[in-house]
């Protein structure tokens, strides 16, 4: 098909489409209530329910997440990442600590969260500051993962320029042959990191738009006990 001359980056046809999308399609997706008052203290149990409603519900990858962070100059910059845990040392990724993202995590740590589970219309959103975790978890949490995921660990240059696709091939072949090798091989760049959450925010969709937001905010200072809860217009 020809190029409209009219509209030479076919900007009609995507707005067609978008318009013709639907968000929470019932005959695919459950919108379960959420009652503020009977939510805990502590969002950790609410975020490991609803990631166990995520799972039973069939939803595909559950544990993949929107990491936003920002460069040294504050320009912000977001990728999906896979969560490798929560617990109450905070929610847990790893990376190289050379990569773009571990570059903005060493000039400023703190980062954002957002998990999107559509077929129960949830969203949760995590932000705070991070550190990183002693060498040898993130190794522990790396060899505990799959033979690709050592292999791509081991491929390292991650966010590096690369020269071909060929380069590409040819290290990874060696690193998938080196991780068969040796299971434990190391990857010293291999960095584990954990979010400790000021704010932690459940939405829950609702078919007539009153969706519900649950906002827990830390009571005092990082290490103080205790949680706000507050409501938030959606």
């Amino acid at each position: 098909m020809g190029t409209d001359q009219n509209d030479p980056a076919g900007t009609t046809g995507l707005h067609a489409l978008l318009r013709s999308q639907r968000v929470w399609d019932p005959e695919v997706t459950d919108l379960p209530p959420l009652d503020p008052a009977a939510a805990p203290a502590d969002p950790l149990p609410l975020f490991t329910r609803w990631f166990a409603e995520a799972v039973a519900a069939g939803q595909p990858e559950p544990h993949t997440m929107s990491l936003a962070t920002a460069d040294e100059d504050g320009l912000p910059d977001v990728r999906i990442v896979m969560l490798h845990g929560a617990d109450p040392d905070g929610w847990s990724f790893a990376t190289h600590a050379h990569s773009r993202k571990g570059g903005h995590l060493a000039a400023r740590p703190y980062a954002a969260l957002a998990f999107y589970w559509p077929l129960l219309g949830r969203q949760v959103r995590v932000r705070g500051p991070v550190a990183t975790a002693p060498a040898e978890e993130a190794q522990e949490d790396l060899h505990a993962r799959s033979t690709g995921a050592l292999a791509s660990a081991l491929t390292g240059r991650q966010s590096g320029v690369l020269g071909s696709v060929e380069e590409l091939a040819r290290a990874s072949e060696e690193a998938w042959d080196r991780a068969r090798r040796e299971p434990d091989a190391p990857a010293p760049s291999w960095t584990l990191y954990r979010l400790r959450p000021r704010e932690v925010e459940f939405f829950q969709g609702d078919a007539r738009r009153r969706h519900v937001r649950l906002r827990y905010r830390r009571a005092g200072r990082d290490t103080a006990p205790g949680w706000v809860r507050e409501l938030l217009w959606p």
